[in-house]
């Protein structure tokens, strides 16, 4: 998003002088580079919200992004699946969300009619969602920052900042390598995003809480049992979409995330620990409060993340074929949820601005898929912020 941000900048204004700062010695190292790689269709969003006004052009102008540029992807479609007469509801209401955000190519089935796409698949009703599809977001990544680059662009890597000094006009971004003294401020900063808003001063209102989301892939010899994606009907009451099944444009299928809670920020394994984060959480209001509200489900995924049994059994209900033994672990990836003073996840995006500064401080699913349309309505605000 940041670097689909400075692009829009300097689509707007070509003499703008843009320096991009990555902390990691490498872009696209943590959400961008860790997330399933699917072009989301725009289906669960609340119609009228932010994610939902700029999934359905975000998503056509990946789709026109990657075709261009010759990045592998794949227009394959997804099904919903609803498995008990209680998911039914649910399963109608992201039917009518998904027509009133505008998505073309949606249609209802029936068991028989899953199984012509799916044969593996069991459910009593199930959802078509054309407009999805796979990509590798690490590929749009390399070509955002090629593009930079060829703008007169300079991204620089391993420059962490440590600080931010305002002066008059300017600020000065301290950083772990020489200090960067600019006119303005956009902070895309995904799971250290609250941290760089309070090194510059700010209040962010919200906090980060880092949930870890750990797949498994199906062994190749059993990569057949998917064609391409299927899940189950989400819970509402939490912004995951529950663990499914998912082709990866590289091959082979994924299977998963849970959303457990992680100990350390970029805490991609179960023994990352962080003193710091952890000292970070618990010192926080927000976070007891979502805690006290939503204890059951975060035990029952811990459960699910140390119980590969209670894992496959979730997987189990889409597809009754998949046995114990046709899955190994696979990666993982962490989310930056923001949570507020009340203990309420935020499931829409989420942007502060300050005097010289823009900070993007929730940016859910479908950040990547639509990061293009919100690279552009963030360089607007910054536009607008920045005069």
């Amino acid at each position: 998003m940041g670097l689909a941000t400075a692009n829009a900048l300097l689509e707007v204004n070509p003499a703008s002088r843009i320096i991009v700062l990555e902390a990691e010695s490498q872009l696209a190292t943590h959400q961008t580079g860790h997330n399933s790689g699917v072009i989301h269709s725009g289906l669960y969003y609340k119609p009228g919200s932010f994610k939902a006004r700029f999934c359905a052009e975000g998503r056509d102008a990946m789709y026109r992004f990657v075709a261009d540029n010759g990045i592998p992807h794949d227009r394959c479609g997804k099904i919903v699946v609803a498995t008990g007469e209680d998911e039914l509801p649910r399963l109608e209401e992201l039917h009518r969300r998904g027509t009133a955000n505008g998505l073309q190519g949606m249609k209802w089935l029936t068991p028989e009619e899953m199984r012509e796409y799916e044969p593996n698949v069991a459910g009593i009703r199930g959802l078509w969602v054309a407009e999805t599809g796979i990509v590798d977001y690490k590929a749009v990544s390399k070509v955002y920052a090629q593009m930079l680059r060829s703008r007169g662009c300079e991204l620089r890597t391993a420059t962490r900042v440590i600080g931010c000094v305002r002066n008059g006009d300017e600020l000065t971004l301290q950083t772990v390598n020489d200090d960067v003294r600019c006119k303005a401020l956009v902070n895309c900063g995904g799971l250290q995003s609250d941290r760089v808003a309070r090194l510059c001063g700010l209040d962010p209102g919200v906090h980060i809480v880092p949930f870890r989301g750990e797949y498994y892939q199906l062994k190749p010899e059993r990569a057949s049992l998917v064609k391409n994606l299927i899940y189950p009907v989400p819970d509402p009451r939490f912004p995951f979409l529950g663990v499914h099944f998912t082709r990866m444009i590289g091959g082979g299928v994924e299977a998963g995330p849970n959303a457990v809670l992680a100990f350390k920020r970029e805490g991609y394994r179960k023994s990352d620990v962080s003193a710091k984060d952890i000292l970070d959480l618990v010192g926080y209001g927000g976070f007891w409060k979502m805690s006290s509200r939503y204890w059951k489900m975060g035990m029952s995924e811990f459960w699910r993340s140390y119980s590969k049994n209670a894992f496959v059994t979730a997987l189990q209900r889409l597809i009754p074929a998949l046995k114990h033994e046709d899955v190994v672990p696979g990666g993982s990836g962490v989310r930056a949820q923001a949570v507020d003073v009340n203990g309420g996840l935020l499931d829409d995006f989420h942007v502060v601005r300050a005097p010289r500064m823009v900070h993007v401080l929730n940016a859910p699913s479908p950040g990547a898929t639509s990061s293009l349309r919100i690279g552009k309505e963030i360089a607007s605000m910054a536009i607008e912020q920045f005069s």
